[in-house]
């Protein structure tokens, strides 16, 4: 029985510590600290908004698509107050995250192609070509 109390209570330490959801790593967030210094991010969902509704049965996990850890969440409330705002938290930034980066791949395709049809239709010089298609993948690049 001690034992098994023990083991319980080591989970339970570590999902406080950690959250449910899967943080991104140092990489990912330095990433998306450059696309939202450049302007280009994009916020589908709001990080703190998520953690406030960590604070509801299962909120924070719900909010960020998680139905799953949101049951979870919503059978261990109020125990769950502990650990579900970090993981609302970090669901909304991993959310972000990829939005950003499919609407930056998205927007540089667009543009890439655009040039590519200017110079396909000769409006534009190989050399014009080259010097455009560099500054739009500086323009987009994550800088790592």
């Amino acid at each position: 029985m001690k034992k098994q109390l023990i083991t319980a209570g080591c989970i339970l330490g570590i999902a406080l510590l950690t959250g449910c959801a899967t943080p991104l790593n140092s990489a990912q967030k330095q990433e998306l600290q450059t696309y939202q210094a450049k302007g280009m991010a994009v916020e589908e969902k709001s990080p703190s908004t998520a953690a406030a509704f960590g604070l509801l049965p299962g909120g924070g996990s719900f909010y960020t698509r998680n139905v799953g850890l949101g049951i979870v969440n919503l059978l261990f409330w109020p125990l769950s107050i502990f650990w579900d705002p970090v993981s609302g938290h970090d669901g909304a930034e991993s959310i972000n995250y990829f939005a950003t980066k499919a609407a930056v791949q998205k927007t540089m395709t667009k543009e890439l192609r655009e040039i590519e049809r200017n110079l396909d239709e000769k409006t534009i010089t190989q050399e014009q070509y080259l010097r455009k298609k560099r500054e739009i993948e500086t323009k987009y690049a994550s800088d790592l």
